[in-house]
């Protein structure tokens, strides 16, 4: 029996709905189905990006039933077409529609110079590809259709929804990368080019959030077919009065600037990541390495990307790039850190081995004073003016038991990791091709830092000649990351340190003959570490003091000789977070010499 709710003095009644005749009894109407959306996705030379691009796509929270793909690719010189084919075999029983594209030959484009290297030829085609996929999305009577670049990574689910929500003709999700780079522009000048405007930087760091009108969108973007000004949208060809640069994405924001069509780019959520562009003359490995870094950072807040569970995904082969040993410090407590930094090394092919730090919140004193350990005299930390918390005393704790393992096994050359960091853009390349030239010119040298934080800002610190991207390091914090030889770990235990404690950042600064307070140098007679810094650094933290999800080990915890005292950083104001903010904008050494991999990558803004 059918009910119809009735008001009944100021009250709802439902009451069964009785009709004159049977066949006037009536049910509710059943929901709407969702609008049907087409995804555009054209690949190049994509093969290390489409398994996790591809899984982004499975995942979206949207009826398969409703959607329709449209897949090209072209000139490749890698293995994308044969990814691509497997990817479609295996789905396309699940959406509406599948179009595929593929082009086998050529697999070069005659006047390119290099895979990167973006001729009027290869233009003219990939806006031939576009407008075929807008074309073939109005002749299945689409209601919208959705562009995605093929190394553009959608990790929120909801987007596809959440874009339809804004009631856009043209709208893009604010895609995230390392830099201050993204897929819109909000200044555009009157030959078509980038124009620096200051309302582009809120938006990026997502001071303002909401749904901006700008003057350019692309990579990842949603056009609603519905919309009649959407009829007058093309990539291709250009219009006849066009005079700006031959590029897909500048002719089709003329596109939109012709036809009225405000483009919009919302930045209300986290809706993915990109990788910042390569310059013209970059590798595909470069590319792979590019795309690879835009992985390691998603993980660095949220959950591994898993790649598409419909495509056969290569085998990877991890190694300890050339050193004896690399070993990675975690407490076992923190699960969190230890996964994360397991996926990292797992994805860059580098073997480790897992280090148990000495968790300092378990010492008890009893144990400290078997150790032997006694504190530094007169050490006050130079931010709280306390005495060494027990969570340092553990970190200290933790690296000296790898100084005593490379010592005991004589490892000659090993690389040192804390849980807390994340990598730098080709940092494997970067570090083994920087080991090879201090091998290459046989630098004496002990230690040397690939993650820190520099204290001394007053004068430039000394490039090494003849070696790239390394400098003679001066007072710095922080053992993010660190090379060390037999004999700089053997320096480091043969001056006892474990009777004149100290934080380990500043034992090592020590040691080189670099720290400020003579009062604790002269407690440590040799100190001949001879110590360097890769430039730029190689590994940054993960979070800074003060930032969401800063946690800290070292100083959230109690002093070393009183468990009834305990410590923290000042959440109110603290005065390290704004020295680091300061360091991080100015210490910068000009006058090293670059490796051809820091021109490689580039922040377009």
């Amino acid at each position: 029996m059918s009910v119809e709710v009735l008001l009944f003095f100021g009250c709802l009644v439902v009451a069964p709905s009785f009709a004159y005749f049977p066949e006037e009894r009536w049910s509710p109407e059943s929901r709407l189905l969702q609008p049907r959306v087409v995804i555009a996705l054209v690949a190049r030379n994509a093969a290390p990006s489409l398994p996790y691009v591809l899984g982004c796509i499975e995942r979206l929270r949207y009826p398969k039933e409703r959607l329709a793909l449209w897949v090209a690719t072209d000139h490749n010189m890698d293995n994308t077409t044969a990814i691509l084919r497997e990817w479609l075999v295996n789905v396309q029983n699940e959406y509406h529609k599948v179009e595929w594209r593929p082009m086998e030959e050529p697999r070069t484009y005659r006047d390119e110079e290099g895979p990167k290297d973006w001729t009027n030829s290869r233009y003219e085609y990939v806006m031939k590809l576009r407008q075929a996929a807008l074309t073939s999305a109005r002749e299945m009577w689409a209601d919208y259709v959705l562009f995605v670049d093929a190394d553009n990574l959608l990790t929120e689910p909801d987007t596809l929804n959440l874009l339809i929500a804004e009631n856009k003709t043209v709208v893009a999700p604010m895609m995230e990368s390392r830099a201050a780079y993204s897929n819109y522009w909000c200044g555009i000048s009157s030959q078509g080019y980038y124009k620096r405007t200051p309302a582009y930087m809120p938006i990026r760091k997502r001071d303002r959030k909401g749904c901006f009108p700008v003057p350019m969108v692309h990579s990842t973007f949603l056009i609603d077919l519905r919309k009649e000004a959407s009829q007058d949208l093309a990539f291709y060809p250009p219009h006849a009065d066009y005079t700006w640069a031959f590029d897909d994405i500048i002719v089709f924001a003329s596109s939109c600037r012709e036809a009225d069509v405000q483009m919009y780019v919302c930045n209300k959520e986290i809706y993915g990541f990109l990788p910042v562009p390569l310059r013209s003359h970059a590798t595909l490995q470069d590319e792979a390495e590019s795309f690879l870094h835009v992985l390691l950072e998603v993980m660095v807040k949220y959950p591994p990307l898993e790649p598409s569970s419909y495509i056969s995904v290569s085998p990877k082969y991890p190694d300890k790039m050339g050193f004896d040993e690399v070993f990675m410090i975690n407490l076992k407590r923190r699960t969190d850190r230890r996964e994360r930094m397991l996926q990292t090394f797992y994805q860059q092919e580098i073997a480790c081995k897992i280090v148990d730090a000495v968790d300092g919140r378990a010492l008890n004193s009893s144990q400290i004073e078997a150790m032997g350990i006694d504190m530094l005299p007169g050490y006050e930390d130079p931010y709280h003016g306390r005495p060494v918390t027990r969570g340092e005393l553990g970190c200290f704790l933790s690296h000296y038991i790898i100084w005593k393992e490379i010592v005991d096994r004589g490892l000659k050359k090993s690389v040192v990791f804390e849980d807390d960091l994340r990598f730098e853009i080709f940092f494997k390349r970067r570090l083994m091709s920087l080991i090879h030239e201090v091998e290459e010119e046989q630098l004496d040298w002990d230690l040397i830092y690939i993650g820190r934080k520099r204290m001394q800002l007053e004068h430039p610190e000394k490039a090494v000649p003849d070696v790239r991207n390394l400098v003679e390091a001066d007072y710095s914090y922080w053992t993010l990351g660190y090379v060390i030889s037999l004999q700089g770990a053997q320096k480091l235990l043969d001056v006892q340190p474990l009777s004149k404690i100290l934080p380990v950042d500043e034992f090592l600064p020590i040691m080189f003959n670099k720290h400020p307070k003579s009062e604790y140098m002269k407690y440590f007679e040799n100190r001949n570490l001879k110590a360097f810094s890769a430039e730029p650094l190689l590994v940054y933290p993960t979070h800074y003091t003060g930032d969401a999800g800063y946690i800290s080990d070292t100083e959230t915890s109690t002093l070393w000789n009183d468990e009834s005292k305990t410590t923290d950083w000042d959440r109110a104001k603290s005065q390290k977070m704004k020295e680091q903010i300061e360091l991080s904008s100015e210490a910068q050494n000009s006058d090293v010499i670059q490796s051809p991999l820091d021109r490689t990558a580039r922040d377009e803004l």
